[in-house]
């Protein structure tokens, strides 16, 4: 595809064009541990605990083969891959290779955001490196990359972060795929629902039920349908539909917050099943605040109730949290005492927050959408 930055849409010629590559690196906990480890490489490799309660935080390409997955639970992914090796995680070694990489990347733009250890935004249209093209741009950070510490990335390059984004993992892994002003919206009306960035598993399965299925079936869909349907956020849903997205990248955004809740099909009712129900939604909470190099101090717990009655309890600890095990028994120290509980609950969540750096007299930031990850 010919890059095509110069020119902009018709219909958005007073809105300047931006350069924006997001990069991501390909399986980064479990290409870490094959490039520094020779004898796993070209295997199935899975990094997390391999004990009964385990769970996957990463795994290799050769493992996502077998349907092996980040969040999996390990008992379930060593059955649907039997030779998978399961190394335990070095987050100091994963943030050793992301200081390494955010080098790179600063040689290149000065704004820069990174989204967790192994992925991040940049704008580029300053063309501080004068390659003369952003697609030049994201080719030279990703040689620069392999060369400088052994481990491919891919990139996206286009003019708006949504579909820079989109473009990232559109040819993973160790690929690269430009999508220029005027065929943004083409672009993302060919993908699943499901691609989209920001829309988790409840918003996406909500649309299929409503016959929305791809983008295209998406810009079908009038604001008044939409604001019917899905409230305020009619307007953001229209405009991802049509490619558009005006939000800038935007360095040294401090992370306030960071958390994960659950919408049961079903209410839990007994205390087993509330407590299982809490260690899933921390070891999902706790992989994304490694992955993000994330140490926090205040633990809340969420709970809806059958009667829609929702509480929320908080706990601080005196020193940062440092594993998935902590966190866990942290938040069932704020659940014990409202067990047993005298009806159903139909949510639960967990935020942590107070991370290392914030000062004990800041309040503490609300979680933002995307800092928040709803499960089904």
């Amino acid at each position: 595809m010919q890059d095509g930055e110069d020119h902009s849409p018709e219909d958005a010629a007073d809105i300047p064009v931006r350069k924006i590559i997001h990069v991501d690196m390909d399986a980064f906990y479990a290409s870490v541990e094959q490039r520094d480890d020779p004898s796993l490489r070209g295997k199935p490799v899975a990094v997390g605990g391999s004990s009964r309660r385990g769970v996957v935080a990463a795994a290799s390409y050769e493992a996502r083969k077998f349907g092996v997955r980040s969040a999996m639970p390990s008992i379930t992914a060593k059955r649907q891959c039997p030779d998978l090796i399961f190394v335990p995680p070095r987050f100091d070694a994963y943030r050793e290779v992301s200081h390494q990489i955010r080098a790179i990347f600063h040689d290149y733009a000065d704004e820069v955001e990174p989204l967790s250890l192994d992925e991040a935004y940049l704008d580029v249209s300053a063309d501080k490196a004068g390659l003369g093209s952003a697609t030049a741009t994201a080719k030279l950070i990703r040689r620069r990359i392999r060369d400088e510490t052994g481990l491919t990335a891919s990139a996206g390059v286009s003019y708006n972060k949504f579909i820079a984004k989109l473009a990232s993992d559109q040819n993973k892994p160790d690929g690269l795929t430009v999508i220029p002003p005027g065929r943004g919206a083409a672009f993302v009306q060919t993908l699943s629902i499901r691609r989209f960035h920001g829309i988790g598993p409840v918003t996406s399965a909500k649309m299929e039920g409503l016959g929305v299925f791809s983008g295209a079936d998406l810009a079908e869909k009038d604001p008044m349908w939409l604001a019917e349907n899905f409230g305020n956020s009619a307007e953001w849903l229209y405009n991802l539909a049509r490619g558009i997205d005006h939000r800038r990248v935007k360095s040294n955004r401090p992370l306030k917050s960071l958390g994960g809740e659950r919408t049961f099909f079903n209410d839990l009712i007994t205390d087993t099943e509330i407590r299982e129900a809490l260690a899933h939604v921390c070891t999902v909470v706790w992989d994304r605040a490694a992955k993000k190099g994330a140490r926090g101090r205040t633990v809340t717990l969420k709970l809806r109730y059958a009667d829609f009655r929702t509480i929320t309890r908080a706990k601080s600890v005196g020193a940062p949290i440092l594993d998935g095990n902590s966190l866990l028994a942290t938040g069932e120290a704020i659940l014990a005492p409202l067990l047993p509980t005298e009806q159903g609950i139909r949510l639960l969540g967990i935020t942590l927050s107070k991370f290392e750096g914030e000062e004990d007299d800041e309040e503490d930031g609300t979680t933002t959408p995307a800092d928040l990850l709803s499960l089904i």
